[in-house]
């Protein structure tokens, strides 16, 4: 007798939030290098209005895909921009970026949570709290590497990055998790 296991495909399915992050990834590195109407400090920070993407990737597809959102995508927008350092990009920016993705994935299973106005505002104290860290971290790196003193680079990358994900990742999330619901009404495992 032959038995068989058979699983939705929503329980093993996780080549989808993978291949949408990598693409998530490479849409956040361009839409950071060429759609960023505000040069902050020109050359080395602009107001990147699409800082909201990877805390959105996470929080839809899971932990690892909003990390892979947010560090690949600094890794695109660095090579883009010109302003690729590897010591900073590929260790300090494109972590502390990664993880602007993984925790708001981490805190927030759209299983899990219902997205009323108490889950909109934790998601945008998540996203606080974690961008602090982030900026704090990156600034002490370009200080650390003569680009940029600590104190502006706290401003500024603060108005740069925070702003933006406060208010982007609480407004898009409903509608994106209805888009990506529509996309793939079989479900998917969270990556």
């Amino acid at each position: 007798m032959q038995t068989s296991s058979s699983s939705s495909p929503a329980e093993g399915n996780t080549l989808f939030p993978l291949v949408l992050s990598i693409v998530a990834a490479a849409a956040t590195g361009v839409l950071w290098a060429y759609a960023n109407p505000i040069q902050l400090v020109p050359g080395v920070i602009q107001w990147r209005i699409f800082a909201f993407l990877p805390p959105l990737v996470g929080i839809l597809l899971g932990a690892k895909s909003g990390f892979i959102c947010g560090y690949l995508g600094t890794i695109v927008w660095s090579l883009l921009a010109g302003t690729f350092i590897p010591a900073h990009s590929l260790i300090v920016d494109g972590i502390m970026v990664g993880l602007t993705g993984l925790v708001p994935g981490l805190m927030f299973d759209p299983k899990k949570t219902t997205f009323d106005k108490a889950a909109l505002v934790k998601i945008a104290l998540v996203c606080l709290v974690v961008g602090l860290v982030m900026v704090v971290a990156v600034s002490a790196s370009l200080a650390w590497l003569g680009i940029f003193p600590f104190w502006w680079a706290v401003l500024y990358l603060g108005l740069s990055d925070i702003v933006p994900m406060l208010i982007g990742t609480p407004l898009l999330v409903v509608p994106a998790l209805k888009i990506l619901t529509a996309a793939h009404p079989a479900g998917f495992k969270r990556f």
